[in-house]
């Protein structure tokens, strides 16, 4: 029969089972009690490094997305330039018309 227990951490005192107990009483036997002590003896660098690792993983997505939406306004600005290459006069869609700027030669 297994006997070992897992306890949650804190102030409580280990348990020791009824059978072991009454086993040890009968039999003058000790009964040692291991505690594994699972606190790290510095600073919890894992506290403060999930906290900035996030704040990391938002600025990258803020970059990204600006990155996004400049390449999408470039690609815009040189459809545009396109289409007016294309078209001699107005342009006009879903009834907004806008008439595109031309040079002029003298």
């Amino acid at each position: 029969m297994n006997h070992m227990r897992r306890e949650p951490p804190g102030n409580l005192a280990p348990h020791i089972p009824a059978d072991v107990y009454q086993r040890a009483q009968a039999t003058g036997q000790p009964i040692v009690i291991v505690v594994n002590d699972t606190d790290p003896a510095g600073f919890p660098w894992r506290r403060i490094l999930i906290p900035f690792a996030i704040a990391g993983a938002v600025v990258a997505g803020g970059w990204g997305l600006a990155a996004a939406l400049c390449w999408l306004m470039d690609v815009a600005t040189h459809t545009a330039t396109a289409i007016a290459g294309a078209t001699a006069g107005p342009l006009g869609v879903g009834g907004i018309t806008l008439k595109l700027a031309q040079p002029k030669n003298k």
